[in-house]
């Protein structure tokens, strides 16, 4: 019996009392008009706290409220947000009015587990680093959207991940956050007596138990529940395991993750909660895999029988074809944490480690290995990375064909209410049927956008931009006026920028594999193209890199010291503390999407389908998502076929291709306007890339996608291909 506990609501005016209940849970996120609610009580506060309407609410002057509640356009406003939000919620998910009631009911009542290590909900709530946190949010919100029954696991990361901060020559320092829960659309999880449930789970000392609270973020219909081990009674060196997403070393991390797979299990079982089939998303989550197998010995099984009946019901899903992404712990660190666990599981030491056992070597336990053994419905995040998997771990099946090695694919997608910008939105609701937002995966409901006439098309993007350029320059004043920065940091950050000149955007994870720097190739060039008097283009860059990442680091200071150069007139621009929010203002408002990943390691990407999903054209290497995405005829953008040279001359012609796509197509096409000012050809194109993305790439689809391949097979319990079981 899952009850939570929340001191933190303000009493509100009658009419508009139920503001606290929309506040707690994250629907109102990916609904203009609801968040509309919140920014229309104080839009200077909304903005200063990061659109986090748990804080607004009790911060507001009472009688600023007495007032909202007096204006009958906002009670209006209020009261048709609030039917939705009843709507949205009150369907069961079985009931005809959802997806899964209509084309699944066998899973309906039946939820699905989804662990992951983090989730990138909104921006207020940052327990997310880039990618794959995003992604496991847009799962969630797309769950939700369709009725399909899921409860995530998590941990509440009380420092978030990191604020980044330039130094004056352009390091990135890493910030720590500080994470108030009763400040968050999170709740408490209590007993029926009140008090906070608990859960334990053993490190090395098994005498000496780690205590874990648990917390709630509603989104939608779909529950996370995120695992807190700051709690009274845990010593003082235990509390702040969980409070830093991906901090402190590889013992640190090997903690977090017995939290997040034994301890997610636990806190599902003490809260009464009996998933029907499970999903693990990437290797942080595999030693949930362990526990159920544990679970099941104890009550009978032999390990053989328990295994076979986990894999049955557990999909993986597996995110990078970069060792780097795919955790590995040494045998001496296995013994000390696991050593008191494997005689659960009815097996000896050998057999224990030989779950983990992959190429790096005999005394490596290797997390995707595990769970690509413990799994039976396997995926990857493209159908290109799908092949790369299959290569990558072909040796689990040494007698298959890489082909037949059973590692399937899901492509992944972007929950477009999320990530396109409202003034997309409202142009959509002008221009397609009425019911877009429940038919998203469907090609035919996004044909009108064709017709949409290029000048309010132009329009509106122009708008878009406007507000990106807007947020810049004001973020760029606001740290000018925080003091401790020199001219040239506010130079690097953007405060020139055109909102008449071609804008390219760049922001992700800076990994070294993404080469965030590969335009700088050829630095003179460059500088010819972006310096053009009559036909200017500016660059947008941002992003974060891993704390432990100094090849990261060098790349985002070398485009500081870019930025500054006078070769580029102010033209280069790096925005700090990338987060969704940036993310958001940038997929919308600039004019093209680059993306130059060294092949084949992109394993999907998702921020130029969010971009693509705007109008946004993408000019990027065919790896990924966008082998599947690029029109051949570059209707929707334009795709650059990877170059097969070694020994660096790579980065080299893959630099001088960006640089001729440049010259001789981007750049002109732009700039071609009609006798009234608009770039139809560009316009049409921008058309074409919403026309041909967004449906395909939609999380609607995604969701789809992975309910008809793996979770009503997972559902049934049907085991994987015969003589598929690995080695």
């Amino acid at each position: 019996m899952v009850t939570t506990s929340s001191p933190r609501s303000v009493t509100l005016p009658a009419p508009i009392a139920r503001l606290n209940e929309l506040s707690e849970n994250l629907w109102w996120s990916w609904h203009p008009d609801a968040e509309a609610l919140f920014a229309r009580i104080d839009p200077h506060l909304w903005e200063t706290l990061d659109h986090n309407p748990v804080p607004l609410l009790r911060r507001v002057p009472g009688e600023r409220l007495e007032a909202v509640a007096a204006d009958p356009g906002y009670v209006a406003a209020y009261e048709a947000v609030m039917a939705r939000f009843d709507a949205a919620r009150g369907a069961e998910p079985g009931a005809s009015t959802t997806w899964i009631g209509r084309h699944a009911p066998e899973l309906a009542g039946r939820p699905v587990a989804y662990f992951s290590a983090e989730f990138g909900l909104h921006p207020a709530l940052p327990i997310y680093s880039g990618g794959l946190g995003v992604l496991a949010g847009d799962h969630a919100k797309a769950a939700s959207d369709l009725g399909l029954p899921l409860i995530g696991i998590s941990l509440l990361y009380r420092q978030g991940y990191l604020r980044q901060r330039l130094t004056h020559d352009g390091w990135q320092l890493d910030v720590t956050a500080d994470l108030e829960p009763w400040e968050e659309p999170t709740t408490r999880i209590t007993n029926p007596d009140g008090s906070p449930t608990i859960v334990e789970v053993a490190f090395d000392r098994p005498d000496a138990p780690v205590r874990l609270g648990i917390w709630k973020v509603q989104v939608g219909r779909v529950p996370i529940f995120l695992l807190d081990a700051d709690i009274e009674g845990n010593p003082d060196w235990t509390r702040t395991i969980s409070s830093r997403l991906y901090g402190g070393d590889g013992e640190h991390r090997l903690r977090q993750e017995i939290i997040l797979g034994i301890g997610g299990v636990r806190a599902l079982r003490a809260m009464g909660l009996d998933p029907a089939y499970w999903h693990a998303n990437e290797g942080h989550a595999a030693f949930h895999l362990l526990e159920r197998v544990r679970e099941l010995v104890a009550a009978g099984r032999g390990f053989d029988e328990a295994q076979a009946q986990i894999r049955a019901t557990t999909v993986f899903t597996s995110h990078t074809p970069v060792p780097a992404g795919h955790d590995v712990f040494g045998h001496d660190q296995m013994d000390r944490y696991f050593g008191h666990f494997w005689p659960g599981l009815g097996i000896d030491r050998a057999a224990f480690l030989a779950l983990g056992q992959h190429g790096e070597g005999d005394d490596c336990f290797n997390l995707t290995a595990l769970s690509m053994r413990l799994a039976g419905h396997r995926n990857g995040v493209s159908e290109r990375h799908g092949e790369v998997t299959r290569g990558m771990w072909q040796d689990l099946w040494p007698r298959a064909d890489s082909a037949l090695v059973p590692i399937g694919s899901v492509t992944n997608g972007v929950h477009l209410p999320t990530w396109i910008s409202p003034r997309v939105q409202a142009l959509l609701d002008r221009a397609l049927p009425a019911d877009w937002r429940e038919r998203q995966e469907d090609p035919v409901a996004w044909d009108a956008v064709r017709e949409i006439p290029d000048e309010e098309f132009w329009a509106v993007h122009q708008a878009a931009k406007r507000d990106l350029l807007d947020f810049v320059r004001e973020r760029t004043r606001r740290r000018w006026l925080e003091g401790g920065v020199d001219p040239g940091q506010v130079v690097a950050a953007g405060p020139f920028l055109d909102p008449e000149a071609l804008t390219i955007g760049f922001a992700r994870r800076f990994a070294t594999y993404k080469r965030a720097t590969l335009l700088f190739h050829d630095a003179d060039r460059l500088a010819r193209i972006v310096g053009d008097a009559e036909r200017p283009v500016q660059i947008v860059f941002a992003g974060k890199a891993h704390p432990a990442d100094e090849g990261g680091k060098k790349l985002i200071q070398e485009i500081f010291w870019r930025a500054r150069d006078p070769r580029f007139q102010g033209r280069i621009a790096f925005v700090e503390d990338y987060d969704m929010g940036v993310a958001a203002r940038l997929v919308a408002g600039v004019d093209v999407w680059l993306n130059n990943p060294r092949a084949p390691l992109e394993a999907s990407g998702t921020s130029g389908m969010k971009a693509a999903a705007n109008g946004v054209a993408n000019l990027s290497i065919l790896d990924g998502w966008w082998i599947e995405g690029w029109s051949p005829d570059n209707a929707n953008g334009w795709g650059l076929v990877p170059d097969p040279s070694q020994d660096g001359a790579q980065d080299a012609h893959e630099a001088d291709a960006i640089y001729d796509l440049l010259e001789r197509e981007v750049v002109p096409r732009y700039y071609d306007r009609d006798e009234v000012g608009i770039p139809r050809a560009w316009a049409k194109m921008g058309k074409e890339a919403i026309r041909t993305v967004a449906p395909a790439f939609s999380a609607q689809r995604m969701v789809i996608d992975y309910v008809h391949r793996l979770y009503l097979p997972a559902a049934r319990g049907e085991d994987e291909v015969p003589d598929g079981r690995p080695r």
